[in-house]
């Protein structure tokens, strides 16, 4: 017990010290390997995700009282909103998920409820913590499925039976009695048959008699067809396990027998090498997996779909769960036993309750096009079911609410909450005044322009350019962007932005893959090859692009 403490408060200690690492300015440093620009957006991202950090050593008197400040994201599309938010949390560590505010409704009408995105955080915070804790336990899962996987290959043979004479009665269920002729008229033997009253009889001891033999048969089947199993690589003879159940059928022989378990536990550990040195891989085995039934997805109006959820869980052992016999390869069968013996290792009421917490204290949900649920001031008529009650029942959720999970209620209070929009057509003082209340922090994000392309093409990690060399680098074909070249292109996007409707940084999918559309088609007939991609050769596939006034027809 002690040592299960000490593990928790060194993990405390960790995580402790890597959150106090976590600096605004650091922060703002890990975004801008993945975000080009909008510095404002990132500053206050950084400056709201340590104030959580702060506030997590305060008393817990003054904790309780402090209230996350919320995000109001303004910006048109393809300009970082969700990548903003995805980094941060992933940077955190806390639980994230990305809902759209469209696709909610009303309560009393059909459709998803928005308390289902405080469902959706628990869930994936439980994956998380989940994850987490089976891999610390990946070595003792190996150990534990590495000796289950011994024991299919090369089974130990039959336990010994305890022959000693039963004492006391015998009581056994209806049906399960068989009554010898003498006695079968015998109305007070057949009333107590009947009642379950224990007995003493010849019946019940040959019935013992009985189902010891059937036992004993089904065992010595049992054995024998696993033990059937043999291996010559090596030198390991095919008799191998014919020897070894042999010698485990005579339990009598004590000199015998225990020179045949010395020779079991040779062959064992033989086995055991040529396992670990994947020799086995390719050999076939029957296991019993476990069966977990999968019910459709429904949605349910109201708060009844956890309850509903729990109670096909609960019964799931009757419509073909359990267990069944599959036959797969070693390596297949290694995998299983992994991460069955590792979701033993693995306390859920503890992974409950660590999510739980996580996902009250750091967890954070991004609400992205919430301006499609702003309602115009000027405009006229009652209120509008797809906007003004989606915000109506976003604002308790927001301002701090306890919804019931699967795992447990969850509190709301001190969820981080980011909410995005372009706001082209509505403003944000067109969201009821409640709701502009709970995102006291406004951020306007910037547009997109050449520099910013330029930028976006060649600084972050998962660059464009580095991802397309990568790929056709998986069919030998490659490709060389010249500085000239990627020049041009981030020209090109803002050029087709400011003609077009500006998709931000979006633009550059699009005229990335009419760059390489072709070569990709054909690199596996023209492999190996080295590509350069100049100006020259931009303009001679987008030349088409460049001289029709109509882009829109070419790039979506």
């Amino acid at each position: 017990m002690s040592d299960i403490l000490s593990e928790k408060s060194n993990e405390k200690k960790a995580k402790d010290e890597g959150l106090n690492r976590l600096t605004p300015r650091e922060i703002v440093v890990e975004l801008d390997k993945y975000i080009v620009g909008q510095k404002k957006a990132k500053r206050a991202v950084a400056v709201a995700l340590r104030n959580r950090i702060r506030r997590l050593k305060l008393d817990p008197e003054l904790r309780d009282d402090i209230a996350p400040k919320n995000i109001l994201m303004i910006g048109p599309t393809g300009v970082g909103k969700t990548e903003i938010a995805r980094r941060l949390a992933k940077l955190a560590g806390s639980p994230f998920i990305k809902v759209e505010a469209t696709k909610y409704t009303e309560v009393g009408y059909v459709g998803r409820d928005v308390e289902s995105m405080v469902r959706d955080l628990m869930a994936a915070g439980f994956q998380m913590v989940k994850q987490e804790m089976q891999e610390s336990v990946t070595a003792e899962a190996e150990k534990r499925a590495e000796e289950a996987l011994l024991d299919l290959l090369l089974p130990s043979g039959k336990k010994p039976k305890d022959n000693k004479p039963r004492t006391g009665p015998v009581v056994r269920p209806m049906g399960a009695f068989s009554i010898s002729p003498e006695n079968a008229n015998g109305s007070l033997i057949g009333t107590a048959i009947q009642v379950g009253i224990p007995i003493f009889n010849r019946s019940a001891n040959e019935g013992d008699k009985q189902e010891e033999q059937a036992e004993n048969a089904n065992e010595d089947g049992t054995n024998a067809d696993t033990a059937a199993f043999a291996i010559s690589d090596n030198g390991i003879a095919d008799g191998a396990a014919d020897g070894i159940s042999d010698g485990t059928a005579d339990d009598a022989g004590s000199s015998e027998g225990g020179a045949d378990q010395t020779r079991f536990k040779a062959t064992r550990e033989k086995f055991r090498t040529m396992l670990r040195e994947g020799k086995l891989d390719g050999r076939s085995v029957e296991l019993m997996v476990n069966q977990n039934p999968q019910f459709p997805t429904i949605e349910m109006m109201g708060g009844g779909m956890e309850d509903l959820e729990s109670s096909l869980s609960g019964i799931a052992g009757f419509f073909g769960g359990g267990k069944k016999k599959k036959v797969v390869t070693v390596a297949r069968a290694r995998e299983i036993l992994k991460a069955e013996e590792a979701e033993k290792l693995v306390d859920r009421d503890r992974v409950s309750d660590e999510a739980r917490q996580r996902v009250e204290e750091t967890g954070i949900i991004f609400i992205d096009e919430i301006d499609k649920i702003a309602v115009k001031g000027d405009r006229g008529g009652g209120p509008d079911v797809s906007r003004e009650g989606v915000q109506r029942d976003i604002l308790p959720i927001v301002e701090g609410a306890t919804v019931n999970t699967k795992w447990g209620p969850v509190n709301t209070d001190h969820i981080l909450f980011i909410a995005a929009g372009a706001f082209n057509v509505s403003k944000p003082s067109d969201l009821i005044p409640e709701l502009q209340g709970r995102f006291p922090l406004r951020v306007e994000l910037d547009s997109l322009g050449k520099d910013d392309f330029l930028r976006i093409l060649t600084e972050p990690k998962n660059a464009l350019t580095r991802q397309y060399t990568g790929l056709l680098g998986t069919e030998g074909i490659e490709i060389e962007f010249a500085p000239a070249a990627i020049e041009h292109l981030a020209a090109l996007a803002a050029e087709v932005n400011s003609r077009l409707e500006n998709i931000g940084a979006r633009r550059l999918h699009t005229i990335m893959e009419a760059l390489l559309e072709e070569l990709s088609f054909e690199a596996p007939d023209i492999a190996p090859a080295k590509i350069p991609i100049t100006v020259d050769y931009v303009n001679e596939k987008l030349a088409d692009i460049v001289k029709d006034q109509d882009l829109g027809r070419y790039i979506l």
